[in-house]
This record gives C-alpha cells, sequence and structure tokens, in this order.
C-alpha cells in the first residue's frame, strides 16, 4: 500500500544518516582495484599505491603534472596496505617492522590547497629513532583552455593529455612497477604524418576498447598542435631485440611526404631494443614528424623542428641541436632502455630522455622554512609549508625534500602536518601556505565540517547551500537506506561549485578524465533527483546545452559551454527525460516557452521526442528508428549492438507518447492524435521484434541478431510495461536474474552471447555493468510488476562500491570465498567516480515509491510531502510544505 500526504507537512530529515556512516569503511589493497578519489567542490585528484602522493589534480583553471611526491621511512617507500575514503580526504596506511605509518591526505574544501598528516606509532617495545622524508613536488600550471575530457596536463614540453604515461608513472609508487616509460601494448610502428592520438579503432572499425587507446574528446578551444610529416625518404628500417633477434625489417625505400603515411608491423617497445633507419630530407628548416611507434601521446616518435631532430616518449620531448644535412643518408637509431631512450646520429648519441622527477620547466626555492615552486610556462606557482619544523629541508629539481627525524617511545607517536598552496599571487600563496600550517588541525576539522554541513543542508528546505533539497528516507530494511544515501552522497561529491561560479555543476566521471565535463545520458540517470536537489541549476545547464549542437556531442565542457565528443544514440532519450523531469517536479511550465538555440524549449523537446521520423531507413523496415552502423555511437563495445535496437526504439515510444499528451495539454488535438497513432504503429513493430526467453532482435540491412542486453530490458520494462503480456514480462524478469544479475550487482551483456567474448568491457560488457544499470533494471522490475525483485537488487548495491561511491565500470570478480563479487573497476581508461552511480538511489525514488511525474500521466503534478510504501519506507521532505 503507498499512502500520500499532499499538504501536511514532515520533518526534513527524518532518518538521515550522519556522514560518517555513509562514506568509506577500510579496504584493503588487495581487495580494490581502482585506488580512491579525492575531491573538494571545485578540484579533483587521485592517491596512489604510497603513502602520500597524489596525481590527476586538477582544480581548472590549474591543472598538476606527474605526482606530488612519495614518503620515505627510514630511506624506504612503505606501499599503502589499505584504505579508508571520505569526501574530505583519503587515508592510507602501512604496518610493519614495528611502526604504524598512517597519512591522511586531502584537498582543502573549496581552496587551492593540498593537505597531508602523516602519523608514526611505535608498536614496538623499545624506543627507537624514526626518519621521515617527503618528497615536495608540484608541476602545476595556470591555462584557461583545454579542459576537455581529456583535459590537459602539463609535462616539460607544454600542456596535453597523456593518459597512459600518467598512469604508469602513479603504478610505479612505491616500488609496485619496475618501469613508468614503456607501453606493454603492440603498436604500429609508421613514418610519416602522424593521426590524432587517441583515436579509438585506429587500425580496424572494431569497437571501442578500454586498455590502452582513448577518444580524442579534445576540449575545441585550443588550437591542436600542427601534424605533418616532413619531406624525404627512409630506407633500411630494422628493429631489433636486446637478445639481437630481428623483431621488424623493411629494406624497400618509403618516401615521406607532409601527409603521407607508411605503416610496418606492430610490437611492443621493451627495454634493449633498438630501432634504426636511414633518412633523408629533402627540404630545410622543416619541421613535421618522422618516425611515431604507436597512435598515442606517449608514443615513441622522432621528428625535425626547423630542421633540428627531436625525440619524444611517455609524455617528453627532447630537442636536439642537430640539423641532419638535406639531401644526403643519414643513419638514425634509437636505443630503448626501462627508463630512458637515447637518439643517435650517424652512432653518435645527440638526444636521452630524463626522469620526470628532474624536469626542467619548474624551478624550486628556499624562502624561510617553505619550498616554492615556479612554473616558467605560466604565472601559476605552489608554495609548501609545514606544522613542524623539518630538520632538514633542500631543493632538488623541480621540488624539494623535507626530512624529519623524531625518537618515538614504545605506544607513542608522532605527527606531522603539511600543506600546498597554490595560485598565481605570490604574497597571497604564500601567505596561506604558512597560516594554514600553523593552524593546521583546525583546518583539517574545518574542511570535515564543511562537508557534514553540505550533506545535512541536501535534505534541508531553504538551505543555502542547493536550490531545492532531497526528500529523507526512512527504511524498513536497512540495504535500501544504505543504496539511498549512498547515492545522495555520490551527488554531492560530484558537485563542483567553481567551474560556472553561481551555478553547481555537477560532474559526470574522472578524477582521470572531464574535471569540467557533463554527458546528457548519465545526467539523465538521475534526473528526478536532479530536479528536486538544485531546480535551478538543472534550468541554466538545460538552457545551456540547449542552445549548442546537442545532437552532434555526448555533452558539454562546463566551463566554456564547449559541445565535447560524438554524438551518442541515447541524447534524444536522455534529453527528453532530463526536460520532463525538470518540468513535471518543479511545475515551471513556462520553461517550456522559454527561447535557447533559437527557438523554444518546447520546440527542442518535439524534435526530440520525435527524433525516430528522421532515422527510418527501407532497408530496415521504415518504421522503427535505425541507429545506423557505428556501434561507437550506441554502447561504443558492442559491435552488434547497432542498427534497429529494440531499447532506444522503446525510449521514442515513451517520448512519443509524452508528447501527444502535452499537445493535448496545449490544445494540439490534430498533433496528439497523429502522435498517439505513430506510438502505436513504433509499439507494434517493437514487438515484434522480441525473441523470447527476455532477449531482444537486432535488425540490419544485413540480416537479424538476437541479444540480451540490460539496456533493452531498462529501456523496453520503462516504456512499454503497459503493451506486453504476462509472459514476456515474466520471461524478461526472468532473464535478468538468471543470466545477469550475480554477485550483488550484475553484468550488461549476458555472458551466453556470442558477441560477449569480444565485449568484455565491465561497463556495458559481459564483464561487468555500467553504475546505473542495476537502477534501471530495479525501475524495470518495478514497472513489470515485480517490485520485490527490485527491492532484493537494490538493498545489495553498496557493496559494490569498494569502499567509496560507484565508478563508471563494475567488474565482476570472484572473490576470496570462491563467489562472484563486484568492484569499482580499474580496466583501462574507466572512471573510479560516476554521476550515474546516483541511478541506484533514483530507483528507490522511481521503482520503489512511483516517484514519476510525467507529461503522459498529466504532468506536471503536485508532489507531496510524504509517501509511504508497506515494506519500503517513507519519504518526507519531498516538496516544502504550504
Amino acid at each position: 500500500m503507498t499512502t500520500g500526504d499532499a499538504d501536511g507537512t514532515a520533518p526534513p530529515r527524518d532518518g538521515v544518516p550522519d556522514l560518517d556512516d555513509v562514506s568509506g569503511h577500510w579496504v584493503a589493497l588487495d581487495e580494490i582495484a581502482h585506488l580512491p578519489s579525492l575531491r573538494n567542490q571545485q578540484g579533483q585528484g587521485h592517491v596512489n599505491y604510497d603513502l602520500s602522493s597524489m596525481s590527476w589534480l586538477v582544480a581548472a583553471p590549474f591543472t598538476f603534472g606527474y605526482h606530488t611526491g612519495e614518503l620515505r621511512v627510514d630511506g624506504r617507500t612503505p606501499a599503502a596496505q589499505r584504505f579508508r575514503w571520505k569526501p574530505w580526504g583519503v587515508t592510507r596506511e602501512h604496518r610493519g617492522d614495528g611502526l604504524l605509518l598512517s597519512t591522511d591526505t586531502r584537498m582543502a574544501l573549496s581552496r587551492d590547497l593540498l593537505l597531508w598528516r602523516i602519523t608514526v606509532t611505535n608498536e614496538g617495545r623499545e624506543a627507537r629513532t624514526v626518519e621521515l622524508a617527503q618528497d615536495l613536488y608540484a608541476m602545476v600550471a595556470h591555462t584557461e583552455v583545454g579542459f576537455g575530457w581529456l583535459y590537459d596536463v602539463p609535462w616539460n614540453h607544454g600542456n596535453h593529455h597523456d593518459f597512459m604515461a600518467l598512469e604508469r608513472i602513479r603504478a610505479a609508487t612505491a616500488g609496485s612497477r619496475d618501469s613508468f616509460m614503456l607501453s606493454p601494448a603492440a603498436r604500429v610502428l609508421r613514418f610519416g604524418k602522424p593521426r590524432v592520438p587517441g583515436i579509438q579503432r585506429d587500425e580496424d572499425p572494431g569497437p571501442m576498447v578500454m586498455n590502452d587507446e582513448l577518444p580524442p574528446h579534445f576540449s575545441p578551444d585550443k588550437e591542436p598542435e600542427p601534424r605533418v610529416g616532413v619531406t624525404g625518404a627512409v630506407r633500411a628500417v630494422e628493429v631489433v631485440a636486446a637478445a639481437g633477434d630481428v623483431i621488424l625489417r623493411s629494406t624497400e625505400p618509403i618516401g615521406l611526404t607532409a601527409e603521407g603515411e607508411d605503416k610496418l608491423g606492430s610490437f611492443a617497445a621493451a627495454a634493449g631494443q633498438t630501432i634504426s633507419f636511414e633518412l633523408r630530407l629533402d627540404a630545410a628548416d622543416q619541421s613535421g614528424t618522422v618516425l611515431t611507434h604507436g597512435n598515442h601521446p606517449d608514443s615513441l616518435q622522432i621528428g625535425v623542428e626547423n630542421g633540428y631532430l627531436w625525440i619524444g616518449i611517455t609524455g617528453e620531448r627532447e630537442f636536439t641541436s642537430v640539423a641532419p644535412a638535406v639531401g644526403e643518408w643519414h643513419r638514425v637509431e634509437v636505443h630503448i632502455e626501462a627508463e630512458h631512450v637515447v637518439l643517435r646520429l650517424g652512432g653518435e648519441d645527440i638526444a636521452r630522455t630524463g626522469h620526470w622527477s628532474a624536469a626542467r620547466r619548474w624551478t624550486s626555492c628556499l624562502d624561510d622554512g617553505t619550498v616554492v615552486i615556479q612554473d616558467t610556462r605560466s604565472p601559476a606557482r605552489a608554495v609548501y609549508a609545514f606544522s613542524e619544523e623539518p630538520s632538514t629541508l633542500d631543493t632538488t629539481g623541480a621540488g624539494g625534500l623535507a626530512t624529519w627525524t623524531r625518537r618515538i617511545e614504545p605506544g607513542g607517536s608522532a605527527t606531522i602536518g603539511i600543506v600546498c598552496a597554490y595560485g598565481t599571487e605570490p604574497r597571497d600563496i604564500e601567505a596561506e601556505a604558512r597560516t594554514f600550517a600553523d593552524d593546521f588541525e583546525p583546518t583539517m576539522r574545518a574542511g570535515e565540517d564543511g562537508w557534514r554541513q553540505h550533506w545535512r543542508n541536501m535534505f534541508t528546505q531553504g538551505n543555502p547551500d542547493f536550490s531545492g533539497h532531497l526528500p529523507a528516507f526512512s527504511a524498513e530494511e536497512p540495504g535500501l537506506a544504505d543504496t539511498y544515501y549512498l547515492g545522495a552522497l555520490q551527488v554531492l561529491y560530484m558537485r563542483n561549485i567553481r567551474i560556472r561560479p553561481g551555478e553547481p555543476v555537477f560532474l559526470t566521471g574522472g578524477p582521470r578524465l572531464g574535471p569540467t565535463t557533463t554527458y546528457f545520458w548519465d545526467h539523465s540517470e538521475w534526473s528526478r533527483m536532479y530536479a528536486l536537489l538544485e531546480p535551478a541549476g538543472m534550468r541554466s545547464w538545460l538552457l545551456r546545452l540547449l542552445a549548442g549542437p546537442y545532437k552532434d556531442s555526448f555533452g558539454i565542457e562546463a566551463r566554456g559551454g564547449f559541445p565535447l565528443g560524438n554524438a551518442y544514440s541515447a541524447n534524444d532519450c536522455a534529453l527528453f527525460r532530463l526536460i520532463e523531469h525538470y518540468v513535471c517536479v518543479t511545475g515551471d511550465t513556462a520553461f517550456l516557452d522559454e527561447r535557447t538555440g533559437g527557438t523554444t524549449v518546447f520546440e527542442h523537446l518535439e524534435r526530440i521526442a520525435l527524433g525516430w521520423r528522421e532515422k527510418r531507413r527501407a532497408a530496415t523496415g521504415g518504421i522503427l528508428a535505425d541507429f545506423g552502423d557505428d556501434a561507437w555511437n550506441l554502447l561504443e563495445c558492442v559491435p552488434s549492438y547497432t542498427g534497429v535496437v529494440a531499447g532506444f526504439n522503446s525510449a521514442y515510444v515513451e517520448s512519443t507518447r509524452a508528447m501527444a499528451a502535452l499537445y493535448r495539454q496545449r490544445g494540439r488535438h490534430e498533433d496528439a492524435d497523429r502522435a498517439e497513432a505513430e506510438a502505436g504503429e513504433l509499439t507494434a513493430a517493437l514487438l515484434d521484434l522480441y525473441a523470447g526467453s527476455g532477449r531482444w532482435k537486432i535488425r540490419r540491412p544485413d540480416g537479424i541478431d538476437t541479444i540480451g542486453h540490460v539496456l533493452d530490458f531498462g529501456l523496453v520494462s520503462s516504456a512499454l510495461h503497459h503493451d506486453l503480456t504476462d509472459d514476456m514480462r515474466r520471461e524478461m524478469a526472468d532473464f535478468v536474474g538468471e543470466h545477469l544479475l550475480t554477485g550483488g550487482w550484475m553484468r550488461a551483456l549476458s555472458p551466453d552471447e556470442p558477441i560477449a567474448a569480444v565485449s568484455d568491457r565491465p561497463d556495458h560488457g559481459a564483464g561487468g555493468a555500467f553504475c546505473a544499470w542495476p537502477g534501471v533494471t530495479a525501475h524495470g522490475l518495478a514497472r513489470l510488476g515485480f517490485r520485490d525483485r527490485a527491492v532484493a537488487l537494490l538493498r545489495d548495491l553498496t557493496s559494490a562500491a569498494s569502499g567509496g561511491v560507484w565508478g563508471q565500470a563494475m567488474e565482476i570478480v570472484i572473490g576470496p570465498d570462491g563467489r562472484p563479487r563486484a568492484r569499482v573497476a580499474e580496466h583501462g581508461v574507466s572512471n573510479r567516480d560516476s554521476i550515474a552511480g546516483a541511478a541506484g538511489a533514483e530507483a528507490v525514488l522511481s521503482a520503489l515509491f512511483d516517484l514519476s511525474p510525467s507529461f503522459a500521466t498529466g504532468g506536471p503534478n503536485v508532489l507531496p510531502v510524504t509517501l509511504s510504501v508497506d515494506g519500503v519506507g517513507t519519504l518526507t521532505g519531498i516538496r516544502s510544505a504550504g
């Protein structure tokens, strides 16, 4: 039984747990794959495998390279053995040799300030002297451009995104990897013009993978680096292994032109290899690329700049003072080692790459007990200061080194605080560093208190942080409350208040990607919550994205408002849902008549809802939408999910029916009649795609496949639950339970599908599931009449969060007990955090409480203040009373 109170009042925070109870518990390193993240409402970052370093630090317009430096204890670098995440920071621990080492690493809330608390406890029976040595790096840059999904990171010779190189540098912390320089992937050796690095499916039209590739989703506000070859020729190409075996050989001459490209074989770079060839340049003072091994920013490359040779690898580029004589043949050799490469000309060494910690771009100096680091390419600078004066303090290359020597009695502890302030104003940065170092513990407490206040305000009517609020949930089953409140925390954690001052932005993912990016599809997975919590921000965001080419991009770079990436087939259903939920939750019908992008929101909504009309093809029946043959536009990693698919077509049925109701509300009865008739025609064609046993057909010009994927289940059950037969509803629910649900989580693709072998990505393939899919599945189960199964799914989801919030890709692994379990995947380029994880909390509202106002049901409707469902619990403070 469901009950509601449309006019009464209810306490706004009944059942809201303390933030400590919602966030983080200890997880051992061997329990997790993806290490915890850091956020502070204006930036983001990652902790690494050691006890103190941070990477992927970015708080636009500031961005950091490499990492901040490791902690050594008595000359060694301990690895973190376990981690505990809280929204305000990450604690790492190592126990060994009679010492307990504990570090608390933070990005100070809403400040350009990094904080470390280092505590050493003597667990032995005798007093001992301990030496702590902390590297102090801050390779920081200030830039107003380049904040795309692949955002710019500073390197010695400039700013660019080099995912693979920086990840290998992270992986080498605490000695967990021998070398950071060489990719283990086999890559093609090319001569001539380089391709744009990171283009998917470099050599063939296969689906996107996540191991060693990235799409070129750069911000369009930055002029791309010229990509041209040189005029000349190469010959006598040879790649030789360390043992002397020939890996690749080509004796035929290869002509070089500015726009040409010649490919040889593929191989993985390894220590001891030599790549050699003869080069002839046919023009003086030219600039361009001669050789590329791979198609990524970290690829080995050789080129010329104004006629002078250079070599690049793993984020770095070394320029020489050698200009080969034009028109003559020169022997060029590259010798590869684990930590560097050497470029030779005519047998003479002319360039050698160096270690990143000796980066020449940044300078460092001591200033009255602090370490000051200055970027020579931008006005960015950083200052390190300390709560306890170091025993010694030195500068080393691009950073510094602080050492403390402490004698610690048995059972005693020593604690040190370190701060790093960054910015562009030298006096302000220095003053902040010194002030917060002197007030170190109050600064740490202030951050925790600030997060707790944000958390309480999320559920408080008329709060100062949000333009709305979320309802509180008193659950009859604790697991349901855990899912709801962790989803709410996921939203708070992904919030950024600096990207657009005065307008909170909720980021899609990260920290390794997208510090200013919002995806349309991901936001639609928590659209009801968005409209309840931040209606003013949602309204502004929708107006901005509708003003741009939303059909041709997956999202926007929120700082500059630029479109990003390729088009998604999900865009129409995602944008319709966002607009519909905003209007129906808030009651802001005037929004539909606002003008943006040269037309009204209503007209945008009309085009989006009826987008199937322009996607029909005679070759695939001419009724349902055909989404084309590029898998990248649909599910990226499922090659067969193209053409006429059930999922997105069912979303068009839902939007067409909703549009018919909206037409009728506006007195446009002929348009309403037409839309209703078209929805009926689409529905009939869709039901013909049912393949039985919960699976759906895919129709393409060359034939028909079947597939068992969560996307079809979720969208069909949401849109067509009234149109399905009882047998179809039962078979669909059984298919999910028997083939997809596992380990307290699920798989996106049934593992018995023939395509599963090449679709193992743990977000949309058979290896696991995108963090939104369990919430989508729960909503679908409830719509099909199986609310008990939806409850069972939702109450177990927090076990998969790996001690934090849910990530983009949640992989299924076998635990020590031999049973399947889920964890946040580190696989390839997946995100540690993803806003779409809030879909579980969204499903509590939509699946369990049926809180889903829509145009089709006469919306907008006045929401109740309270809702209760037997066996589930009570929502209070859904809307403001009165």
